[in-house]
């Protein structure tokens, strides 16, 4: 987990090669707890501070706590898919340090929606709110185990192959199942809808590794991190509904 922690977050921890956090990477859901406590911390305010400013600096605070790296891919998956022309064309502009619209749109389709979802669900109760974040860190991070799990990096020099190499045997198992059970598990509490919201992380996996092999070819570190956002996307906005 030190490793994880290291890799995933900007917790002031001893930095860890790639290698050694994948070694581990079947345990990544568990750090979508920790990246979430700030924000869980934030919403409790609630009580305090309009739903919509806790909500606010909670996404922002567990956004800041993974070093803003997964909307790193988020931007750059965007760009890349506006592309017009081949895989490889695709891959290159994946790989471009600039942001273009398409990076910004993709933007406001991931966290648009997460923000006005968490609103929603902080204005009905801060301490649910609280509870709904752990769990969407812990679906954002359980989406990347399974897209890793399942797929195939586009390019032998990707970062998502030491951890798809990983991710096999008795690694792949205890991967996959924390991975569909996590969510649900600490949905518990918020009720039987939750439970449902829990079942988006395996369709947005699902819809990625699709999406993703038909445009780049397979998956990447870009790839895995922009689907990890997604979910959280999806699981806010799913658990909203049932409010």
């Amino acid at each position: 987990m030190r490793a994880l922690l290291a890799f995933f977050t900007v917790l002031p921890l001893r930095a860890s090669t790639l290698r050694e956090a994948a070694a581990s990477v079947h345990l990544l859901p568990f750090v979508g707890l920790v990246a979430g406590l700030p924000g869980a911390a934030i919403l409790l305010l609630g009580y305090e501070l309009p739903p919509g400013v806790a909500a606010t600096l909670a996404l922002g605070a567990v956004l800041l706590a993974a070093g803003l790296h997964h909307s790193d891919g988020v931007l750059d998956v965007g760009d890349a898919l506006m592309v017009r022309g081949t895989r490889e064309r695709r891959q290159e502009v994946l790989k471009d340090a600039r942001v273009g619209i398409g990076g910004l749109g993709a933007l406001f389709i991931v966290y648009a929606p997460a923000l006005a979802a968490l609103t929603a669900v902080a204005d009905n109760s801060p301490v649910r709110a609280a509870l709904a974040l752990l769990a969407a860190e812990v679906a954002a991070r359980s989406a990347m185990v399974l897209m890793l799990a399942f797929g195939a990096p586009a390019q032998a020099t990707s970062s998502a192959v030491e951890f798809t190499r990983s991710l096999t045997g008795l690694r792949a198992t205890v991967g996959v199942a924390i991975a569909l059970a996590g969510p649900a598990l600490l949905a518990l509490p918020l009720g039987g809808g939750a439970l449902l919201a829990a079942l988006t992380v395996p369709l947005v996996a699902l819809l990625a590794l699709r999406v993703a092999g038909g445009a780049f070819g397979g998956i990447s570190g870009d790839v895995s991190g922009a689907t990890g956002e997604l979910a959280r996307a999806a699981f806010l906005v799913a658990l909203s509904a049932t409010i």
